[in-house]
């Protein structure tokens, strides 16, 4: 199976009320372990690189890694460049074999960011390559009740008709990270605003973005293994699959990859204070992460056994 870009996964998501898990990676042993889970559930899924993760590891290694990933096993996949801040770096990447990628321009005025990104929609689809974009802005749990952060819907409708993106990434209430709400702050998405998106253009893709839950199980025990992550709150389970089964068709997944990658580890090294072979603990970590993308899979996205392969 060679990779695919994203517009026939979201068709069939949309059509079917399921979303699609994009999982960060920064490693092999992701890479691994989210394969593992995607070929055990039959479910489509997209690896996702950032900027930051292609300069840790080098240009190509990450995305040559997901390409052979995606041969051994023959899942459905693609390969999205995650909060591409450049012209520049889309078009390197989609001309590395990336099958989608994101322009990340919301921090600009609207008409800068329409501009950039039916730049990198020009270029993208003569390779076939699906685009994302981003408007409102993913702010810290002190600014959700900012009006101004969200996503404006007549806006939304305006930057996706001008620029012919295959999906947007709402800001409706999720941040990035452990911290995405105060502890006394009841966590919350603006269904609302997905629901007013939605009415306006059918159907249309929709991408969430910080749609980590931060189990508070492995918050529990990494606070036994002395590492501070007190107050850490995600967005709670129940609000990601009614957003799965209404709108979105994308929820990007990172923290609590490194989270259950975290907790392997420390669990690892506790037990096993002279395991000097790398071997040994990166197979737990590969472990732990395989099987928090099958809980994300079978109990949050609903995308088990709706892989085309």
């Amino acid at each position: 199976m060679s990779l695919a870009n994203t517009n026939a996964m979201f068709r069939r998501a949309n059509e079917q009320k399921y979303a699609i898990g994009a999982f960060n990676v920064c490693n092999m042993e992701l890479i691994q372990g989210i394969s593992k889970a995607c070929f055990e559930t039959k479910s489509p899924v997209i690896f996702q690189i950032s900027a930051g993760a292609k300069r840790y590891a080098g240009r190509k290694f990450l995305s040559e890694i997901v390409k052979i990933a995606v041969e051994e096993t023959g899942i459905e996949a693609a390969l999205h460049l995650d909060h591409g801040n450049s012209l520049e770096l889309c078009k390197e990447c989609i001309d590395n074999g990336f099958t989608s990628v994101m322009i990340d321009a919301s921090h600009l005025p609207i008409s800068e960011n329409i501009q950039i990104t039916q730049q990198v929609v020009e270029y993208a689809q003569e390779k076939n390559v699906s685009v994302e974009a981003e408007l409102g802005q993913l702010v810290s749990y002190e600014n959700h009740k900012n009006d101004s952060n969200y996503t404006d819907p007549e806006q939304a409708c305006e930057f996706i008709l001008k620029t012919k993106i295959n999906s947007l990434a709402v800001a409706v209430g999720t941040s990035h990270g452990a911290y995405k709400f105060k502890n006394k702050v009841q966590p919350f998405l603006r269904f609302d605003i997905i629901e007013k998106i939605r009415n306006m253009i059918p159907d249309f893709p929709l991408v969430l973005h910080g749609a980590s839950s931060v189990d508070q199980n492995i918050i529990s025990q990494l606070l036994d293994y002395g590492t501070d992550l007190r107050n850490a709150k995600g967005v709670p389970e129940g609000m990601l699959k009614k957003a799965a089964k209404t709108a979105i068709c994308k929820m990007n997944i990172d923290t609590d990859l490194r989270l259950s990658a975290f907790l392997a580890l420390k669990k690892f090294l506790s037990s096993n204070p002279n395991g000097t072979d790398p071997r040994s603990y990166f197979e737990t970590i590969r472990d732990s992460v395989k099987n928090t993308v099958i809980r994300k899979i079978k109990g949050i996205l609903g995308s088990e056994n709706k892989a085309v392969v």
